[in-house]
C-alpha cells in the first residue's frame, strides 16, 4: 500500500450518512467493513492516530448505526479512541482525511463538530455516567429515544464506571451499555475485573456444560431452533448453570459474550437489547488491531501511533532525533532504583507511554500498574509513602487532573514523600484540547507543601528526578512530550538546591524568566533581541514552587522589566506566582512584568509549532512583545 494514495471504494464512497448504512445488506456491510479498515489504515499511516482500537470496532460500529438512529438516538463513546468509524459514517468521510491535522477533524468525539457526537470524550470511564444522565433527562422531558454507552474493558477498570453502573441499576432507566472486550486498554489490562471477564470468556466448567446442553437440545424436537437462538448470544447458555454475572447483580440484563466481528449476530442482539425495559449490558468480544497484522501482533504499539509504513508497520521517525523525555525518565528512575530499594514505580494503565516499562523490566517486584484509576494510583502511592517507601507515580499531566483530591488530601495534607512525574506537560499537538497538559502548574501550585519542578532539557530531568527522590515531601516534576533538545546525558546525576533558579544569560534592559520547555525559546529570543539592540537576560526558573525569591527581587531592581514564559495557563500559573511575589515585596511599582502563557481558553489540536504561533508563544512573538515592553509601546 502507498501511504499517500487514497483509494476509491465502491461502497464506502456512497456512505454519506447513517441512513446509507441502514440500506445495505449483511453481505454489503461485511464488504464495507473491509473498505473502512483499508481507508483508516491509509489515513492514520499518514496522520497518526488511534489505529488498533478502531480496527477492532468496525463491525460493532456498523451494527450500532444499523440498529440505532443518530442523532436522535445517543451513542456515547468512552474515551473516544473507538469513534473513527462513527465519524466516517456520519457525514465526515471526506473530512476524515484531515484527522488530527491543524484545522481538521478532532481525534475524539466533539459536540461542536457534529450533531451525531452526543458527548465529547478524551478521558476514560465517563460514558456510562453520561449515558445515564441522558436517559434521566430523556424520561424527565417525556421524550423517546435510545441511549447507548460504548465502553472498552480497559475503561471498566476506572472507578467512575462502577459508580455509574451502581447508580444505573438502582434507577433502572432504559439504556444499553456495550462492553467492548478486547482484553486491553492501551497496554495489557490488569486487575480483578480483567480476570473476571476472562472467566466469562473462557470458563472450563461453562464450556463442558454448554457442550452437554447443546447435545441434549439437538436430540429434542424443538431443540434446533432453540440452539440457533442461543448461538446468537454466544455463551448465554452459561446462565442456565452458573451464578448470575456481576452485572446482573447490579441490576443489568446481561447479554453475551458475542463475537464482535459477526455483524449479523451483533445486529440481532442489539435489536433484542432495544426491546428490554431497563438497563442492559451487551458483552462484545473483539480483537484489537483486527485486519492489519502488525496492529494485531503489537496492539499496544498501534494504540496511538504516529505515521508509519503500511507494508512493514514500521514507524516513520527521524533517526537523528534526540532521546525522548519519557525514555530519559524511565532509564533514570530504573538506575536510581538499582541503589535504592525503597523506590517503587506506579502507573495508571500506561507503562509504555510513561516509560515505566523500563523500570518494570528491571524491577518487576516494585512496579505497579493499577489500571485506569489515577485517583487510586495517587492514594496508593500515599499509602506506600506512609509505610516508608519512595513511590513515583508516572501519569500524564492531563490525566493527573482526575486525582486532584487525592493529591490534596492524601499527599499534601499529610506531607508525604510522593514524587509525581507528569509526562506530556504543555501542548501535546494532535491529540488536542482534551489532552493538552497546560493546567498542572496552576492546579498544583495552590497546594501547601508542594514542590514543582520543570526541566529545561532532558539532562536536567535526570537531576530533577534525583532531587525529587532526595526531598522529603510532595514533589511534582513535569516535562513535555517527545524528544529532548539534544544535550549530553552521560554525566553524573546531581541533586539540585530546592528553589534555586539558574541564570543562563546576563542582560541590561529586560530579563526573561522561563520555565521548562520555554527556556530554549527564551534563549533564542534573547539572541534575536540582541540583534535588535536590546540586551536581555535569561533565567531558567527550574522551580515553579518555591520560587527563587531572592534572585527575583534582585532582578526586579536590576532590570525593572521582567517577562515570564510558561507553557501552561496564565490563570494561577507561574507568571501569577511571580506577580504575587513581587507584589508582596512591594516591588511591582518599580518593575514592569509581562506574563506570557496560555490564555483563558481551550486550545485546539494541531502541530505544536502552529499552536505556539497562534498563542503568540513562538520565538518571533516573544521577541516582538518583549521589545514592545522595553520600548514602552
Amino acid at each position: 500500500m502507498d501511504n499517500n494514495q487514497l483509494m476509491k471504494y465502491p461502497l464506502l464512497d456512497t456512505i454519506n450518512s447513517p441512513e446509507d448504512v441502514k440500506a445495505l445488506s449483511i453481505g454489503q456491510l461485511k464488504q464495507l467493513a473491509v473498505e473502512i479498515r483499508d481507508y483508516m489504515i491509509r489515513v492514520i499511516s499518514t496522520n497518526g492516530g488511534h489505529l488498533a482500537p478502531n480496527l477492532g470496532v468496525v463491525e460493532l460500529t456498523l451494527a450500532l448505526h444499523r440498529v440505532f438512529s443518530t442523532p436522535m438516538d445517543k451513542l456515547v463513546f468512552d474515551v473516544g479512541h473507538q469513534s473513527y468509524i462513527h465519524k466516517i459514517v456520519t457525514g465526515r468521510r471526506e473530512a476524515f482525511r484531515t484527522l488530527r491535522q491543524y484545522g481538521g477533524l478532532s481525534g475524539f468525539p466533539k459536540r461542536s463538530e457534529s450533531e451525531h457526537d452526543a458527548f465529547g470524550a478524551g478521558h476514560s470511564s465517563t460514558s456510562i455516567s453520561a449515558a445515564l444522565g441522558m436517559a434521566v433527562a430523556r424520561d424527565l422531558q417525556g421524550e423517546d429515544y435510545e441511549v447507548v454507552a460504548i465502553i472498552g474493558d480497559g475503561s471498566m477498570t476506572g472507578g467512575m464506571s462502577y459508580e455509574a453502573l451502581n447508580n444505573a441499576g438502582v434507577l433502572h432507566k432504559k439504556m444499553i451499555v456495550v462492553l467492548n472486550d478486547n482484553e486491553m486498554s492501551i497496554s495489557k489490562n490488569v486487575g480483578a475485573m480483567s480476570e473476571y471477564l476472562y472467566q466469562l470468556r473462557t470458563g472450563e466448567t461453562y464450556n463442558k456444560i454448554k457442550n452437554d446442553i447443546e447435545g441434549w437440545l439437538k436430540n429434542m424436537e424443538f431443540g434446533t431452533d432453540v440452539l440457533k437462538a442461543i448461538r446468537r448470544l454466544k455463551g448465554s447458555v452459561k446462565y442456565l448453570m452458573v451464578p448470575t454475572s456481576i452485572f446482573e447483580e447490579l441490576g443489568f440484563t446481561y447479554l453475551g459474550p458475542i463475537d464482535g466481528h459477526d455483524v449479523e449476530s451483533l445486529i440481532e442482539v442489539l435489536e433484542a437489547a432495544k426491546k428490554i425495559d431497563g438497563p442492559v449490558l451487551v458483552h462484545v468480544l473483539t480483537k484489537k488491531g483486527k485486519g492489519y497484522k502488525p496492529a494485531e501482533e503489537s496492539p499496544n504499539k498501534f494504540h496511538g501511533t504516529g505515521p508509519f509504513d503500511i507494508a512493514t508497520g514500521r514507524k516513520i521517525t527521524n533517526p537523528n532525533a534526540p532521546i525522548t523525555y519519557t525514555e530519559v525518565f524511565g532509564k533514570t528512575l530504573s538506575a536510581l532504583a538499582d541503589t535504592d530499594e525503597k523506590i517503587v514505580g506506579i502507573t495508571a494503565a500506561m507503562p509504555d507511554g510513561t516509560g515505566l516499562n523500563i523500570f518494570a523490566k528491571d524491577h518487576p517486584d516494585r512496579f505497579f500498574d493499577v489500571g485506569i484509576a489515577e485517583q487510586h494510583a495517587v492514594t496508593a502511592a500515599a499509602g506506600m509513602a506512609a509505610a516508608g517507601m519512595k513511590p513515583v507515580t508516572a501519569i500524564y499531566s492531563t490525566f493527573m487532573q482526575r486525582a486532584y483530591d487525592s493529591i490534596f488530601h492524601d499527599i499534601c495534607l499529610q506531607n508525604l514523600h510522593v514524587t509525581m512525574c507528569l509526562d506530556r506537560a504543555g501542548l501535546v499537538g494532535d491529540d488536542g484540547f482534551t489532552h493538552h497538559g497546560v493546567f498542572d502548574y496552576a492546579y498544583l501550585r495552590s497546594l501547601p507543601r508542594m514542590t514543582i519542578m520543570a526541566p529545561k532539557d532532558e539532562n536536567e530531568l535526570r537531576h530533577m528526578l534525583k532531587t525529587a527522590l532526595a526531598h522529603n515531601g510532595p514533589v511534582s516534576v513535569r516535562y513535555p512530550r517527545g524528544s529532548g533538545v539534544g544535550v549530553d546525558i552521560t554525566g553524573p546525576v546531581e541533586t539540585l538546591p530546592i528553589g534555586k533558579a539558574e541564570v543562563l544569560r546576563e542582560g541590561k534592559d529586560v530579563c526573561l524568566w522561563a520555565i521548562g520547555s520555554m527556556v530554549t525559546s527564551a534563549v533564542a529570543a534573547a539572541a534575536k533581541l540582541a540583534e535588535a539592540g536590546i540586551s536581555a537576560g535569561v533565567v531558567n526558573m527550574r522551580f515553579a514552587k518555591p520560587l527563587d525569591e531572592e534572585l527575583l527581587k534582585e532582578h526586579a531592581a536590576k532590570y525593572g522589566a521582567i517577562v515570564t514564559l510558561e507553557e501552561g495557563v496564565l490563570a494561577g500559573g507561574v507568571g501569577s506566582a511571580i506577580l504575587e511575589s513581587l507584589n508582596t515585596a512591594g516591588l511591582l511599582q518599580h518593575c514592569q512584568v509581562l506574563t506570557l502563557g496560555i490564555p483563558d481558553e481551550f486550545v485546539r489540536h494541531g502541530d505544536r509549532k502552529l499552536l505556539l504561533r497562534d498563542l503568540e508563544l513562538d520565538v518571533d512573538s516573544i521577541v516582538r512583545k518583549t521589545a514592545a515592553l522595553v520600548k514602552g509601546e
